[in-house]
């Protein structure tokens, strides 16, 4: 366990699951993931303007918490695959949801928009 979830853990649930899923494009990846598996590539594409070097951050953290597993496949061209744990599926509901609040929101808010930025 990373040390963020395991002080969070002496906290409470909320904290455990802000200190695992809080961070830079890390719901949308999780959003994008539980479509199918992506690669690398094609994942920082279907997130948006995220660096790769933000994008492998925090894949990495996503993959030590159990949420994502890296999967690379032995050929002639090595091809790693992303995809979400059954942890990571169980978040469904939850990023679901926050989709919609957020589409709400900024439809509410009459940012421009709104109903296109939910589609990503």
């Amino acid at each position: 366990m990373r040390q963020p979830v395991e002080r969070a853990a002496q906290v409470c649930p909320v904290e455990v699951a802000i200190a695992v899923l809080g961070g830079a494009w890390k719901m949308t990846v999780v959003k994008q993931l539980a479509e199918r598996a992506h690669r690398f590539g094609e994942l920082g594409r279907a997130v948006g303007p995220v660096t790769p070097r933000v994008l492998a951050r925090q894949l990495r953290e996503l993959e030590a918490d159990g949420i994502v597993v890296r999967t690379v496949h032995s050929q002639v061209s090595p091809k790693v695959e992303y995809s979400l744990t059954p942890m990571g599926h169980a978040l469904g509901p939850m990023v679901d949801a926050l989709n919609d609040w957020g589409k709400s929101y900024l439809d509410a808010a009459g940012e421009p928009g709104g109903s296109a930025a939910s589609t990503r």
